[in-house]
């Protein structure tokens, strides 16, 4: 049942992507600057209520209180799918996501991105990369946006460790703007590269602020990763555990 009601769910995924995205590459241009989060937020909520009447994948937030009303750099644990559609709403406010360019060529999706003006880079550009992170997300953070990062670059299986890439806390040092670090425990209900989502309850644990004012960017990476890192492996490492907390 796992299998087919994780079925269904991808089915709905994919028929609301295509339907919020066409409605927004449609009346993107005639919206609002800010309003066109409308949007994402929209598709966010449904695919969470959905997640949790079709699969019973619910989520449990914390920190909720440590979230700023205005700009700042969001650094989060990348172990699944789940968060690029759940932290879209969990986090208010309007956001540009670092992601990879291939993703503006995706049909629908890609179309209705442009709106909401992420920072498309080439991973393999390596410096460059860099440099539009900071060139764009300095110009994304002045207009009152969050800039959305996941520092590993790729989903990483729960229990393996990857490298933090300093994008993002360039990108702090250079604007001054504080980092706000994400930790959560998504892969263990939907693995990477696995369409079968088990029921349970996500854990996801929002940080308290890092100024970033005085700090280096290895010193910012290294409070984030640490703080990241140290709540992830408090919370629950199977989806059976999450149950009883």
């Amino acid at each position: 049942m796992i299998l087919v009601r994780s079925v269904l769910y991808f089915i709905f995924l994919v028929v609301t992507t295509i339907l919020i995205a066409s409605v927004g590459t449609l009346i993107g241009w005639a919206l609002p600057r800010h309003h066109i989060h409308i949007l994402d937020n929209t598709w966010s909520r449904v695919n969470l209520w959905a997640m949790a009447a079709i699969c019973g994948l619910k989520y449990r937030l914390r920190g909720a209180e440590n979230i700023p009303k205005g700009s700042c750099i969001i650094l989060a644990k990348h172990q699944s799918a789940w968060e690029t559609i759940a932290l879209v709403s969990l986090i208010p406010g309007p956001k540009s996501w670092v992601l990879k360019r291939e993703l503006l060529y995706v049909p629908f999706l890609g179309w209705v991105m442009y709106y909401f003006k992420p920072i498309a880079i080439n991973r393999k550009s390596g410096r460059r990369a860099v440099d539009q992170i900071i060139e764009q997300g300095i110009q994304r953070l002045g207009s009152g946006k969050k800039v959305f990062v996941f520092p590993e670059g790729t989903r990483v299986a729960p229990g393996i460790r990857k490298r933090y890439g300093v994008g993002g806390a360039i990108l702090a040092e250079k604007s001054g703007y504080p980092v706000l670090p994400v930790a959560h425990n998504a892969g263990i209900f939907w693995r990477r590269r696995d369409i079968r989502k088990y029921p349970g309850t996500i854990d996801v644990q929002i940080g308290p602020l890092i100024q970033t004012g005085n700090l280096t960017a290895v010193e910012i990476n290294k409070k984030a990763e640490a703080w990241i890192e140290s709540t992830v492996e408090r919370l629950p490492q199977s989806h059976d555990d999450s149950s009883h907390r």
